[in-house]
């Protein structure tokens, strides 16, 4: 009597029908064509974003002459160092005064808005006093009011208080920041624990060392994402400098940048400054963002490890 073998359903091999396998490999590559389709609207992008910074490269490097006869993409002529020169010696160094004047109005000005901004965002959050989300929603009502909606009440109240034409009435107006308060809400909430205040105050820590040494190092990649949208928004800033003020040793370069700008229909020898002047004013924010995103590093991996 012989034995008969049986395989297992296990090990049996289920293969699909010829047209099956033919509709398979003859399927159209959508998701190699959906990558070159993101790759090349991302190309695109780039080019777009970095075509005007390129332009700004190499015109400045132009006289006067080379800018108006359309070859700033070229490098023939090239004069960046008589444009230097030529920048720092108008009006007695003016320029690199302005750029003094935007250094502390952008950065003072978002210093000092960031703290402000955090320490109201970290009140908010761990805090419970009478009124907080009717005044929270009070601070984001003051999200949807474009700022050039109160240029003319800030310049009534600053000629009231007598700062008009003054480094306060820049100054003081940039101070608060209502969309920074409500981000500072939010990496409070992801970032400080309640149970870390607490052993702080069990410690016997006060509530300003609480947060000043505790709370402020925990938020300190929100602290500085309000630093840089701060300090980019007022290093841009012009209609604000434009109503406070009048005098032209207290221009940032922003204003400067306009009046040369003005004139330069009827004295073309203001291009060669302008572009110069304008390749100078982007260093600060280059500067800025490259030496302060490992904060944000930092704060984007935070939460892997917790």
């Amino acid at each position: 009597m012989s034995a008969t073998v049986t395989t297992p359903p296990s090990a049996t091999r289920i293969t699909a029908p010829p047209a099956a396998r033919n509709a398979r490999a003859h399927r159209p590559p959508s998701r190699w064509l959906s990558r070159a389709a993101v790759n090349g609207a991302l190309l695109l992008s780039a080019a777009y974003m970095l075509f005007p910074l390129v332009w700004l490269v190499t015109a400045a490097t132009k006289d006067a002459g080379g800018l108006l006869a359309g070859n700033a993409f070229s490098f023939e002529g090239f004069d960046l160092a008589g444009n230097l020169t030529r920048l720092a010696e108008y009006g007695d160094g003016v320029y690199f005064r302005w750029y003094l004047n935007s250094l502390l109005y952008a950065g003072g000005g978002a210093l000092a808005c960031s703290l402000i901004c955090v320490a109201a965002g970290y009140a908010f959050d761990k805090y419970d006093f009478r009124g907080k989300e009717k005044l929270f929603g009070v601070v984001l009502m003051g999200v949807l009011v474009p700022t050039t909606a109160l240029a003319l009440p800030m310049y009534l109240l600053a000629s009231k208080t007598g700062v008009v034409n003054t480094y306060w009435a820049v100054l003081i107006p940039v101070l608060v920041n209502p969309f920074g308060v409500y981000l500072a809400r939010v990496f409070s909430a992801g970032y400080i624990p309640d149970e870390a205040l607490e052993a702080a105050r069990i410690d016997g820590a006060g509530e300003l060392r609480a947060f000043w040494s505790i709370g402020l190092r925990m938020i300190m990649p929100g602290f500085v994402t309000v630093f840089l949208f701060q300090f980019t928004a007022i290093w841009n800033n012009f209609f604000l400098p434009l109503v406070m003020l009048s005098d032209q040793r207290l221009f940032p370069l922003s204003l400067g940048l306009y009046a040369w700008n003005s004139n330069a229909h009827a004295e073309p020898d203001f291009y060669p400054l302008v572009v110069t002047g304008s390749l100078l004013a982007v260093v600060p924010l280059v500067v800025a963002f490259v030496s302060l995103q490992r904060h944000w590093k930092a704060g984007l991996t935070a939460g892997s490890v917790k």
